[in-house]
């Protein structure tokens, strides 16, 4: 493996700190006890690009610094949203509400960054102030919109002041922040972070220290013996980014790699368990794929797209799909037709009151003949005053999505649609979406425990991923009262009003929601799973001493 030395970051001081810790890591990994040995090589199906969790935006990084960088209360497994119930403490100890816009946190005092100083309020206050800073474009900008201020009134006490109380302020508070030392990146201009040399050697206060980067190929993390929650169980945490899925179960089922997070499609998850010495770990699932339908013309946002623009036409699309066969044809019933816009992990959501829309070719084709959609010249492709039925759909490089588009087209056709399929890279793929330069493209979000934050960024007027244009105010205020509501009951009835507004305006059809299916080499005990973050809890994890092999007590 490539040392550190060798991606010639800038000799820095977070840089040098980390050398003398590595080194001092090294020194002590080639005497670890039993108990506390053992390595763990996860299978990742994409390279990482930086490890500061502001700019974070793929679920490989998240993984990563979820066992680098803590929050001040962790969220709990089927923990709700709603008020602090869900959550334990993590770096605060202990928190409490002055009033209803005042949340006061008191930090752990044996909580410390792994060069040597304590965690202090002093960095949650540069913590909040760096996400909310422009120059940095946090991903979860938005989310923290509600929070006024945070400021530090000791060492060990930070206070909260929202601008309005509503019901999910603390998880805002503490899910979406990863406190960051401000000792370390006071000096370092905000706008420069992205490629700042901490982004890829960072140092934290969680139960794992930054080890090594191999561009391309690997990140590796060791144990932190003194970690204040108690050390770890496994040695080491080692991510070997693969070319793709195939690849990465290859190294999987070949004893190359010990875990996965999601084994996707029927194939691949019949090879991992066709492998005697895996196990399979279902789980509620956190992504949702969709078709959706571009309102807007075709790179000019000022006019409407002249065929997605009549809700009757993309209503008749959607009853037009099979989307039960499509499921079951394209991933062996390892997923679930949505009613809406939602992944399993909210299944207090899936509701029979919600329902996905019928399939019922007889009535789409209807819809489509009195809009004026019909086949004059006979050639199985509806036209109108001389324009075809015929659009192009971004398609990304998931092998899934993949076959989703060539059976979308094949179901369209047969009611007299033309789909064209429009294959790219996931750069392209972005880039289009952000142009507004398609007319309907194969999208996949993963979600957070609640839709608060994800729904109306994607769906919602002014949402910063709502690359369709779709706006409806009624929709929007729906929304507003699910994520004012007080209580669970109250939440959900407002969802319900919220999605079978979307499914009656049918900007997208809703294709699937998997199931998660992780797979980790039996040897591996205490497995723990997370649908948020798969490796949350990896500390916990274990290699019993009688199953130890010789990766595991390797040193470096």
């Amino acid at each position: 493996m490539e040392s550190l030395g060798m991606i010639h970051l800038p000799r820095t001081p977070a840089v040098l700190a980390l050398a003398l810790l590595t080194a001092a890591a090294c020194s002590r990994r080639g005497s670890c006890r039993d108990e506390y040995c053992g390595s763990l090589v996860i299978a990742a199906t994409r390279s990482a690009t930086t490890l500061l969790p502001p700019l974070s935006e793929a679920a490989v990084e998240r993984d990563i610094f979820d066992q680098i960088f803590l929050r001040l209360a962790d969220f709990t497994v089927g923990g709700s949203t709603i008020g602090d119930s869900g959550f334990v403490p993590q770096l605060a100890r202990s928190w409490e509400w002055n009033d209803p816009l005042t949340l006061t946190f008191h930090l752990d005092p044996r909580a410390h960054w792994q060069d040597g100083p304590p965690v202090t309020a002093a960095d949650v206050q540069f913590t909040f102030e760096s996400y909310t800073d422009t120059a940095v474009a946090a991903g979860d900008l938005t989310a923290l919109a509600h929070i006024a201020s945070v400021t530090a009134t000791d060492s060990l006490t930070a206070v909260f002041k929202f601008r309005h109380s509503y019901p999910e302020a603390f998880f805002d508070a503490t899910f979406h922040l990863r406190i960051l030392p401000a000792h370390l990146l006071r000096d370092v201009p905000r706008g420069e972070w992205r490629t700042a040399a901490f982004g890829r050697a960072p140092i934290g206060d969680g139960p794992y220290r930054f080890l090594r980067w191999t561009p391309g190929e690997s990140v590796e993390l060791t144990a932190d013996s003194t970690f204040y929650l108690g050390r770890p169980h496994l040695q080491r945490l080692i991510w070997r980014f693969a070319s793709d899925v195939n690849v990465a179960i290859t190294q999987l089922v070949a004893g190359e790699a010990d875990a996965i997070e999601v084994l996707v499609g029927p194939a691949n998850i019949g090879r991992a368990q066709a492998a005697a010495h895996l196990k399979l770990y279902p789980y509620p699932g956190v992504t949702y794929t969709f078709l959706r339908f571009n309102l807007r013309a075709n790179g000019d946002s000022l006019r409407p797209n002249p065929l997605f623009a009549d809700a009757a036409v993309r209503r008749a699309l959607v009853m037009a799909t099979d989307r039960e066969r499509m499921l079951q044809s394209a991933t062996a019933g390892h997923a679930k037709v949505p009613p809406g816009p939602m992944p399993q992990q909210w299944s207090w959501l899936w509701v029979p009151e919600l329902a996905p829309p019928p399939y019922d070719t007889t009535q789409a084709a209807g819809l489509l003949t009195a809009r004026g959609w019909r086949d004059s010249n006979r050639d199985g492709i509806r036209d109108r005053a001389g324009r075809r039925l015929s659009f192009h759909v971004a398609v990304p490089t998931s092998p899934l999505r993949r076959q989703y588009a060539r059976l979308l087209q094949e179901q369209l056709r047969a009611v007299g649609v033309e789909l064209v399929i429009d294959e790219m890279d996931d750069p392209a793929m972005a880039e289009r979406l952000s142009a507004g330069t398609f007319d309907a493209a194969l999208e996949s979000w993963q979600t957070d425990p609640t839709p608060t934050s994800g729904v109306p960024q994607i769906w919602s007027k002014g949402g910063g991923a709502n690359y369709g244009g779709y706006a409806n105010p009624a929709f929007d205020r729906a929304v507003a009262t699910a994520a004012n509501a007080q209580t669970l009951s109250a939440a959900r009835a407002a969802w319900v009003a919220a999605f079978t507004t979307l499914a009656q305006d049918a900007p997208a059809i809703m294709l699937y929601a998997l199931d998660n299916v992780a797979a980790v080499d039996s040897r591996v005990t205490d497995v723990q799973l997370r649908p948020d973050s798969w490796m949350a809890l990896v500390r916990n994890w274990r290699i019993p001493p009688d199953r130890l092999n010789e990766r595991d007590r390797v040193g470096h």
